[in-house]
């Protein structure tokens, strides 16, 4: 029996991609499909039906997927509980969103490998959102609500939206008295927020302001790049462009108005033996990034 090719298998089924499989192991697209088809060979089954376009796994290979998974979890487990008798962490793999993370990682990292000299730590910055276990990453840092329930979740603060706007802007078109002014604005929407409205709250109300652009956007930098040329309004996180406020190319408008507060979260994969990685400065990880988030404006 070969554990390396279940273990292979195994990473197939969770990512649905050979290719992707071969990417997350470090080895060649080839070495991926040969360990799955001598798997195969040993048993006398095919486990995956490949076609040009997808994999499909067969009755047979969804059974024999479900039983080594639960073999594989008690391996885990098993070296889990070895790991969690160790003086210090090898190896931590955290993720983050990419404008929240490069904003908050850094004094955390800082502090963690001063603390942890032979730590080494990998930092995947993306807004897709991760499979912490298919793609092994330990510790994700993520804004929102989560609805991942088989995750264990800490808060550790919140970040808010606020109308930012060029002086320039404010000038030709006049300063906002009150968010329903918006709807005679030019408005730049991100659209992950909604295309047609915006929800502002000054804690005492709460408003959805229909709002019209000529421009939707996906993407936060381009969001904060145009209005600082001029181009409108924007809902901008107020840590995001605190460097262009101060360098007065932004100003925030509606003083007190912003969007709901959106949680942060640290957020692992349940397990029952917390490693090292995890525990070892879990409170001083939690305290560094939640005064971090507390900064932000």
């Amino acid at each position: 029996m070969d554990y390396n090719e279940i273990s292979v298998f195994l990473r197939v089924v969770q990512t649905g991609s050979f290719s992707q499989t071969a990417i997350q192991l470090g080895m060649p697209k080839s070495t991926v499909s040969h360990k799955v088809m001598s798997l195969e060979d040993r048993l006398g089954v095919t486990l995956i039906q490949r076609t040009t376009r997808k994999l499909n796994v067969t009755s047979a290979g969804m059974a024999y997927y479900d039983r080594c998974l639960q073999g594989f979890k008690q391996i885990q487990e098993a070296e889990e509980e070895v790991a969690a008798h160790q003086d210090e962490p090898r190896l931590l793999r955290i993720t983050a969103p990419i404008e929240l993370g490069s904003r908050l990682l850094s004094d955390l990292i800082s502090q963690y490998t001063d603390q942890y000299s032979k730590v080494r730590v990998e930092v995947l910055l993306s807004d897709r959102l991760i499979d912490l276990l298919a793609e092994g990453v330990d510790l994700a840092i993520r804004a929102g609500e989560l609805e991942d329930s088989s995750l264990i979740a800490k808060r550790i603060g919140a970040v808010t939206f606020a109308p930012y706007a060029s002086p320039s802007y404010l000038e030709k078109k006049g300063n906002p008295d009150h968010p329903t002014d918006l709807a005679h604005r030019d408005c730049l929407r991100l659209t992950p927020m909604g295309a047609e409205e915006w929800f502002l709250t000054n804690e005492a109300q709460q408003l959805t302001i229909p709002v019209s652009s000529r421009i939707m956007i996906n993407d936060l930098g381009t969001v904060k790049t145009l209005p600082a040329r001029g181009q409108g309004v924007a809902l901008i996180p107020t840590y995001f462009c605190q460097a262009e406020v101060d360098a007065g190319t932004l100003v925030r408008i509606l003083p007190g108005w912003h969007s709901e507060k959106n949680p942060i979260h640290f957020v692992y994969p349940s397990q029952r033996f917390v490693t090292p990685k995890l525990s070892a400065s879990n409170c001083s990880r939690r305290e560094t990034t939640a005064r971090a988030v507390r900064r932000l404006p």
